[in-house]
């Protein structure tokens, strides 16, 4: 699909892209930039979205919670509603999108400029009218670019002049929205849009017009530190019950299974699988899980068995690396030095596992 600037894809092709992506996808309602309506029950008043069959029914009652990357579901939603818009829920893609207004609105108390920063008197402020401005004093602030001129990340001009700028913030990432959570902007008309919230796909049409991708690039790049220091400063670290109801797919059940089999005795199977467990187990929450120390405890079993002669090598750390991958997927680098120093210490203390062989 085309996302150049000016093209008008049809909304299918929109949601397509976006889901080859991983970026999980549910349908707006026709024009609009809220989410289609639900069905008749599901909008009845006191109805309760646990246990909701519409949801395991592959039917897009509940907004955001409806999200997909399934392209069988895509497809159906799309071509039997070519009308649909496309909202992108931004938690399970791993994104973080700074949504910066250009409202024509009076400027605030000058506590409201920059939340947490206070302003001195003496700092004029005529000319500050809009989003663009506060986050461009915010950036200049800390020393940094303006993000909303960074052209090495996806950008989005809304139909009110407004912008999107997408970050990749990573699977399984605790940054929240501040819109609908009672939660406070980065900075005057300046939101987010993280886990429990969604934002508008590139060149979805609304009644305002087209959102526009501005540029050439049409991947989203991961945050400057910087940006983060703010939004933890700001309060946008999710909880961490929060972040769980946001993480990506499911591991396959069967993975711990398939990855300590067939390691020769049954006493080896069990000594390989009662320290891989926990680290399967980090899967179900996006932080503060002791991912790092269980993973290392993992590699030093691995590598003391290795060095016992019990197990291969080379099997053993790719199995190590592929486990990592899957509970902390893009984390490859840290995941490889937690492993390789673990396996290393590992590899001298030899460890023949007791038990029935």
């Amino acid at each position: 699909m085309s996302l150049e600037p000016r093209t008008h894809p049809s909304s299918a092709a929109v949601a397509r892209w976006c889901a080859a992506a991983g970026w999980p996808v549910h349908p707006l309602a026709p024009l609009r930039k809220t989410p289609a309506a639900s069905c008749a029950s599901c909008r009845r008043p006191g109805h309760r979205v646990d246990g909701c069959p519409c949801l395991a029914g592959g039917r897009w009652c509940h907004g955001l919670l409806a999200a997909t990357t399934d392209p069988a579901l895509v497809t159906a939603w799309w071509d039997r509603h070519p009308g649909f818009g496309v909202g992108v829920s931004c938690g399970p893609a791993g994104l973080l999108v700074i949504d910066v207004d250009a409202h024509g609105r009076s400027l605030p108390g000058r506590h409201e400029v920059l939340p947490g920063i206070e302003i001195p008197e003496t700092v004029e402020l005529t000319g500050l009218s809009n989003g663009f401005h506060s986050l461009a004093v915010l950036a200049a602030l800390r020393g940094q670019p303006d993000p909303a001129q960074d052209t090495n990340t996806l950008r989005v001009r809304t139909p009110s002049g407004g912008l999107h700028i997408w970050y990749d913030a990573g699977p399984g990432h605790r940054l929240r929205s501040s819109v609908g959570a009672g939660g406070r902007g980065l900075a005057w008309q300046v939101d987010v849009r993280a886990v429990g919230g969604y934002i508008v796909a590139p060149g979805t049409r609304t009644e305002a017009g087209v959102y526009e991708r501005l540029g050439e690039c049409v991947t989203p790049a991961p945050p400057p530190s910087w940006l983060c220091d703010e939004l933890e400063r700001t309060g946008h670290r999710a909880k961490p019950q929060e972040a769980r109801t946001q993480l990506p797919a499911r591991l396959d059940p069967a993975l711990a299974a398939v990855l300590s089999a067939g390691w020769g005795s049954a006493a080896a199977h069990r000594a390989l699988e009662s320290v891989l467990t926990p680290v399967l187990d980090c899967a179900t929450t996006a932080s503060g899980a002791g991912f790092s120390d269980k993973l290392n405890r993992a590699a030093y079993t691995a590598g003391g068995l290795c060095a016992a002669g019990v197990v291969d090598a080379g099997r053993a750390q790719r199995m190590l690396a592929e486990v990592a991958e899957r509970v902390r997927p893009g984390q490859q680098r840290r995941s490889a030095q937690i492993i390789d120093s673990g396996f290393t210490a590992g590899l001298r203390r030899p460890l023949v596992p007791k038990g029935r062989s």
